[in-house]
């Protein structure tokens, strides 16, 4: 952290890769504002793109100079990981190659993984020992696993995987069933791989005092329910030709804010290595149902598993093991 003057907050290092593409550019404003971290939480932006990347990068950075953020102590851009994390306090890990048509998850895997070698071991080198990460440049899950093995000196609890765009297109989808403001849905969240095997766990989740189980039956809830919130992505671009950018953005807001500040009791979702969790191999980066606190993500341990929900676990832990074999030589 930067030292300022009596009374203010130093300013944290916040790392943002690929940050001239659709999500970083959604990304950096909300940052600024202070939506993340908080409104009186001075930052200093240190944005990573690759070199054919950069002129972009310097239409974005004037952008964001022309907005006169007051929070915005400093930004920085380079095509350098380790300039771009050094001393970093909080990090997303957005760029990463998209999918095309003729890609299938596997191609997808190995082409983004030496990406994540590269950024982690530059994490390890330079970041704060204390930093945050959140991956969400897709296959989010194995990409946090890789770049956590290659930062062998950050706990791999600092490494986590975005999930809760799934979240948050669930809370949608039964907001919009039940004619309520997305505020009055709490504590439904996602298991497993931020990929169409993703469950939505809906049996804890309430709108305002009512069980979700109760409002909704489970033809809904384990089918229209389940399939659309698996096949948002797909949908978007459909409709308006291009991946999610701004949802996918609000998501990443949403889970390094309640990292940074605390969920206030909720339950959230967010994919970290299991520690053993719900019967979950060790090491896999997996979605659960968390709580935050003081920095900290706590897994909310001992929910009963019905099962339904044990057969989607154990289908999402199939495809993270078979990814995970995919980079085994990243590992």
């Amino acid at each position: 952290m930067q030292t300022t003057q009596e009374g203010e907050k130093a300013a944290i290092r916040v790392a943002i890769t690929g940050a001239a593409g659709n999500i970083g550019y959604a990304l950096l404003w909300r940052i600024a504002s202070g939506d993340c971290f908080g409104n009186n939480q001075p930052v200093i932006l240190q944005l990573l793109e690759i070199p054919p990347g950069m002129q972009r990068l310097d239409g974005v950075i004037m952008e964001l100079r022309d907005s006169a953020f007051p929070l915005v102590h400093d930004i920085i851009g380079t095509d350098d990981p380790e300039v771009a994390f050094s001393d970093a306090d909080a990090i997303f890990l957005v760029g990463s190659r998209p999918r095309t048509k003729d890609m299938d998850r596997a191609d997808l895997v190995a082409a983004n993984g030496p990406i994540f070698v590269g950024q982690g071991k530059a994490i390890d080198a330079v970041a704060s020992p204390n930093v945050k990460v959140i991956t969400v440049g897709n296959p989010c899950n194995t990409n946090a696993l890789i770049a956590s093995a290659n930062a062998a000196s950050i706990p791999s609890r600092q490494f986590t995987a975005m999930t809760r765009l799934d979240q948050n297109r669930a809370v949608g989808q039964i907001a919009e069933q039940a004619r309520v403001p997305a505020s009055k849905v709490e504590d439904v969240f996602i298991w497993g791989n931020h990929s169409n095997t993703m469950y939505p766990d809906p049996r804890f989740a309430r709108v305002g005092n009512e069980s979700v189980t109760d409002l909704f039956d489970n033809e809904w809830l384990q089918g229209a329910f389940l399939d659309t919130v698996a096949t948002r992505g797909k949908a978007i671009i459909v409709a308006r030709g291009a991946s999610s950018a701004a949802s996918a953005a609000s998501a990443a807001v949403d889970h390094m804010r309640d990292w940074w500040q605390g969920s206030n009791g909720r339950i959230v979702s967010m994919a970290l290595p299991s520690e053993g969790w719900y019967g979950v191999p060790e090491g896999l980066v997996f979605s659960f149902p968390c709580r935050c606190e003081g920095g900290e993500i706590n897994v909310v341990e001992d929910l009963p598993i019905d099962e339904f929900a044990q057969t989607k676990i154990d289908e999402n832990v199939k495809a993270l093991l078979e990814e995970r074999d995919a980079v085994s030589e990243l590992l």
